[in-house]
């Protein structure tokens, strides 16, 4: 009888490592999961390119601490974000677009690097930033139902550049117009507080990862009336069709050409 009572007790024993052991497994495996999660965050101003920017920060928290409106924090487990590293929720808190960027030259890795925020002169210059880009989500903007508002526009610190409002003929009243916002992403620096200012229940403009949203022209196709779009070709490939003179004659005289 003992015996039996000692095997029953080994077995329910192990039934409990191993239900243990599978339970830690579990947890381990979404905890990883989690530290690389693939949703992009808004990065404090100067990140790199959220691959290379992982690469970097060693998570130590110094850009957070040097931020004097709170307005970074690091994720933790259950935000859905890569743990540890810092990141800004433009509804809650918008960067405050400090002019000297406190919160740039304490990373140690320049995981956020002071080049990316700098003027022709070496100096920190914040409307070099591009943390993220503002979207507006015309559907559900009042501005685009022919209701008046310019928070948006009026909350942008760069005022008439970075957000600018459209005219438009209201065609069903006939008697009204729109003042559409509309973003320019190439000035955006993707501070959120456009974001924040929005007076619908869920912002109508919110600030996206700018790897997101916005497209890549590539090097097929340039402005011929803007000089320094063609510097976008300087280390462009040279590429070379071959192309066969007889088989468009062929075509050309072919038919009714």
């Amino acid at each position: 009888m003992q015996k039996k009572t000692s095997r029953r007790k080994f077995l329910l024993s192990s039934a409990q490592a191993i239900a243990l052991v599978s339970f830690g497994g579990l947890v381990w495996s979404s905890f990883l999961q989690e530290s690389k999660a693939g949703v992009l965050p808004l990065r404090p101003p100067g990140a790199l390119k959220e691959e290379e920017f992982l690469k970097h920060c060693i998570k130590c928290g110094l850009c957070v601490e040097a931020c004097p409106f709170d307005t970074l924090k690091l994720a933790d487990a259950g935000s859905g974000k890569p743990i540890g590293t810092p990141y800004f929720e433009p509804r809650k808190i918008p960067c405050e677009m400090c002019f000297d960027i406190p919160c740039v030259p304490v990373c140690p890795t320049k995981a956020l690097d002071p080049f990316l925020v700098q003027d022709a002169q070496g100096s920190l210059e914040i409307n070099k930033a591009r943390m993220g880009v503002a979207i507006v989500d015309k559907e559900h903007c009042v501005a685009y139902w022919g209701i008046q508002c310019d928070a948006c526009y009026r909350a942008c610190p760069l005022l008439g550049e970075a957000i600018k409002l459209e005219l438009k003929r209201n065609e069903r009243t006939g008697k009204h117009s729109y003042l559409l916002p509309v973003v320019e992403s190439e000035v955006c620096t993707g501070c959120g507080k456009c974001e924040k200012a929005c007076i619908t229940e869920k912002a109508a403009i919110i600030v996206m990862p700018r790897e997101i949203v916005l497209g890549h022209v590539g090097t097929n196709y340039i402005k011929g009336w803007e000089e320094n779009d063609e510097m976008r070709l300087k280390d462009a490939g040279k590429k070379f069709l071959k192309q066969d003179f007889n088989k468009a004659k062929d075509y050309l005289n072919n038919g009714e050409l």
